[in-house]
Order: C-alpha cells, then structure tokens, then sequence
C-alpha cells in the first residue's frame, strides 16, 4: 500500500518538483498540494494522509502553527518539515508542534524519501544538518519562553497576528477565518493589550522576530 502525501508549499515550483520525485517512488504516492497553512490542515483533516510535507514559513497560517493543529486534530497524520531555515526557533517550535521530522530544503531526495518511510513506521528523523546539540540541549531539556508568541498568545490571536503582519485587511481577514469584522478587531485589540504595543507595525515586527512570518524581500 502506498504512503500517500500531502505537499504543503506556497512555491509551485517546489511542489511540482516535489511531487515529479516523490512519483517515482513504487511506495509513495501525492494526493493533494496545499499552498497556505489553512489549506494543508483542511486538506489533512478530510483527506487523512499518511505525511504532510510542510513547509515551515507559508502565507496566512504559517507551517508551525498548521502543524499543530494537524498533530492535534489528525494524530495518525505525520508531519515533515522541509524548510530552508535553520534557525534552533524555527527547528524547536516545529517540533514542539508535533513534526516528526525536519530536513532541510537543500537536502538529497533520497534523504527526504528516507525520512518519509522513517516517520511512517514511527519514528521520528532530523537532517544530519540540524544539529544534535540543539535537540538535545533546548528542544528537550531547556523550558519554553514565557514571553514567546507561542505560549503568550492564543491560537486564534497567532493567527490574526500573521495575517495582519502580511498586510491582510480585517474583511479580508474575516473571510480566511470565518468570523465576523468585529471578532478580528477584538483580537486585534487584544493583541496590543497583551503584547503592550500600539501599532502595527510593531506587532509586524514582533510577528517577524518570533518566526510568525518572514520579512518582506
């Protein structure tokens, strides 16, 4: 029976690849692109996969925070995180989240086929890029910020931070999440309450330095 896979990428390109790759596979097989966070939950959710390929920094709902509500909601579903940051945040929230693996975008195929089948029968599978020292030393041992955007904010307030960071406005906002105008700017207040901030361009800031969202090029 093949593993089938969801590839969650906002870059067409690298899912095209991706999915041209994983085809050849005898054992693999791609059932569906998701090119947003939203888009790959929703898609895990109805479509049940064995393994989510997610990128970690994507549009409107960022891999992180998919990932979560993916292990959370669908826990037979694994995750892989196939990103181009490094970074021990970018690493250890993905983990924290509930990703089984996390390679790196400039890895072999091979390896990134090796890990699907690893994390598939359970276990879990790192880049030998991403160091043993940050797994151990911070992921397991060292204790979770109390000021990060991951434990000082809500999920909804997370994700109304990311999409205001990226320029969405709050009708625009409204129709990604299915609540009213009014609900966002009662998060929105709450956001600058919480976090002591009085524009947004500080809470873009803050989004853009707790891995919320990347800075425009």
């Amino acid at each position: 029976m093949s593993i089938r896979i969801i590839l969650a990428d906002d870059h067409t390109i690298v899912r095209d690849g991706l999915s041209e790759l994983l085809r050849r596979e005898s054992d693999m097989e791609v059932i569906a692109y998701a090119d947003n966070g939203f888009a790959a939950v929703r898609l895990a959710k109805e479509l049940q996969p064995d393994v989510v390929i997610m990128d970690v920094a994507m549009p409107d709902l960022n891999g992180i925070e998919a990932t979560h509500q993916i292990t959370r909601d669908c826990p037979n579903v694994k995750v892989v995180a196939l990103s181009m940051y490094s970074g021990r945040r970018f690493v250890s929230e993905m983990l924290r989240a509930g990703a089984a693996g996390y390679l790196l975008k400039d890895c072999a195929f091979n390896e990134l086929a090796a890990a699907i089948r690893v994390v598939v029968a359970g276990k879990a599978y790192l880049s030998p890029s991403i160091s043993q020292v940050l797994v151990e030393n911070y992921v397991r041992n060292a204790p979770q910020q109390t000021n990060s955007v991951w434990s000082a904010l809500t999920t909804r307030e997370r994700e109304v931070l990311q999409m205001l960071a990226e320029g969405r406005t709050t009708k625009q906002i409204a129709k990604l999440m299915h609540i009213s105008p009014k609900t966002v700017e009662t998060h929105r207040l709450k956001l600058m309450g919480k976090l002591k901030m009085d524009s947004i361009a500080r809470l873009t800031k803050y989004a853009v330095q707790e891995g919320l969202t990347l800075p425009e090029p």
